[in-house]
């Protein structure tokens, strides 16, 4: 039997004018669609006058037993279509699993671009002309928040991150406080009747409170080359290496957590984990 095909399928950020032509004839052609939220891709299937269709759910809480369940039709010769909740998918979101997973078994996987809030932001903010750092959600808390906001803080691109509108107070007054004067740009509902482009320093934009509302991207302009930048994330990526470590967190998994957070190579991590870990007392047993 011959295996089917993975098609990652790009949909409207906002406006459903911008769904492409091959995006909607391979969401008719589909035998399943796959995805993020089912009540939002019907009613985008209904729209676009697409009739009844198999439309499977992979959240953010999806199973490894879910991937391979899909990953089984694909086997037994169905083409799957995946779509995100707007925009390009496997980009912070669940998609990632599955399209590793395919390609782990050797399955077909085709791309049908389209919007990206990314690079809709990107394009409005003015600030890129050359190479960018996407973040996707900073962690919430912690030594691998402390981490990315080091990373962000020094970088020497311009860096594009996603934020929830009940967290982006709090984000942009930590980024203001590190970093006051530096430029940055906030796309809000991009591509929807309420667009909004709001350039400023972190400092205005921190300023404007806690009424933030609707899909919300942030970018940063780069930060000047400081000879010191590298001595100063090394120390706050340590700091937060040893904070974890005091707090039983497993080497491998701080690692992980801080390679994604920080951009620093995750063998590294482990090693200096290992290093620390090996020189903190033992922990009594509860």
């Amino acid at each position: 039997m011959t295996a089917g095909t993975l098609y990652v399928v790009s949909t409207p950020i906002g406006n459903l004018g911008d769904i492409t032509r091959r995006a909607v004839e391979t969401l008719q052609a589909a035998d399943v669609i796959v995805a993020e939220d089912t009540r939002r891709t019907r009613a985008l299937l209904s729209h676009l006058a697409i009739g009844s269709k198999d439309v499977r759910s992979l959240n953010a809480h999806g199973s490894e037993h879910a991937v391979q369940q899909i990953v089984e039709r694909l086997a037994n010769g169905d083409t799957v279509a995946y779509v995100t909740d707007a925009g390009t998918p496997a980009v912070s979101d669940p998609g990632r699993a599955l399209v590793a997973s395919a390609a782990a078994r050797g399955m077909i996987t085709r791309v049908v671009p389209g919007p990206s809030a990314v690079t809709a932001a990107v394009a409005l903010s003015g600030m890129v002309d050359g190479p960018f750092a996407f973040l996707g959600f900073l962690p919430r808390r912690g030594g691998d928040r402390e981490a990315a906001l080091a990373r962000l803080r020094f970088s020497a691109e311009p860096v594009v991150l996603f934020e929830a509108p009940p967290r982006m107070a709090e984000t942009l007054a930590e980024l203001a406080q590190l970093m006051p004067e530096r430029r940055a740009f906030v796309g809000r509902e991009l591509t929807k009747l309420h667009e909004e482009g709001l350039h400023g320093t972190l400092q205005e934009l921190a300023a404007r409170g806690s009424e933030w509302r609707g899909e919300l991207v942030l970018v940063v302009d780069a930060g000047q080359p400081d000879s010191r930048a590298e001595e100063e994330r090394a120390r706050l990526v340590e700091a937060a290496l040893r904070a974890a470590l005091e707090c039983g967190a497993n080497p491998s998994h701080i690692a992980r957590a801080l390679a994604e957070a920080s951009g620093q190579p995750r063998r590294e991590l482990y090693q200096r984990a290992l290093e620390l870990a090996a020189e903190l007392p033992a922990r009594e047993e509860d």
